[in-house]
């Protein structure tokens, strides 16, 4: 991982900091060499030229969390947010994977918060989620990356029609301009784990 980050890195470098922060939804900042944005409510600053990330507080972060924004803002384009929910089968390549991911991502979910959707909503609002009208019997709406919104659906299990509980991670569709599949793929897994971490508070 840290050779293709490197590479990564590489191909950043060639691109002017302020034309990254436009597309990306980063902000730059000359004066000290940074991009600054939030990833999953966390505050990020982004060091130029090495494309180093850290915290706020300049702590380093975890390896996965370096890959992910790395990518994001080597991969972002600057396309507009298209207002379509998807579901990951129908992201680019998403069909082959679409059952992994739903096991490990709503279906999850569902499997461990079973039929208490207050539960749902507590995690969701911890992760500050937006309540969505019209989906499911609760739903949510994320922006884990300036430019990348997810939202989390959920339904309550139905026992006199043998319906287990369920929930499902859809994207918005322009959400391939920003990460590739397996970067989407683990920015939904993330998403769902912290829910379930404020689950529990």
């Amino acid at each position: 991982m840290e050779a293709q980050m490197e590479d990564q890195r590489a191909a950043l470098r060639e691109r002017a900091p302020h034309h990254i922060a436009q597309i990306s939804g980063a902000a730059w900042a000359a004066d000290t060499d940074t991009l600054s944005l939030e990833f999953l409510q966390t505050p990020l600053v982004v060091h130029v030229p090495e494309f180093r990330v850290l915290t706020a507080d300049g702590d380093d972060v975890p390896l996965m969390t370096q890959a992910l924004v790395t990518t994001y803002l080597l991969t972002a384009d600057g396309t507009p947010r298209a207002g379509e929910w998807i579901a990951f089968r129908e992201l680019p390549g998403g069909l082959f994977y679409h059952q992994a991911f739903t096991g490990y991502s709503g279906g999850m979910l569902a499997r461990t918060l079973g039929d208490d959707v207050d539960a749902f909503e507590r995690g969701a609002r911890a992760v500050g989620g937006w309540r969505l009208t019209a989906f499911g019997d609760a739903a949510f709406e994320f922006q884990p990356l300036p430019r990348i919104w997810l939202a989390v659906v959920y339904w309550v299990g139905d026992e006199d029609d043998g319906f287990p509980p369920r929930a499902n991670v859809l994207f918005d569709r322009s959400a391939s301009h920003y990460l590739i599949l397996d970067g989407l793929a683990i920015l939904g897994s993330q998403l769902v784990r912290r829910i379930l971490a404020g689950a529990k508070q």
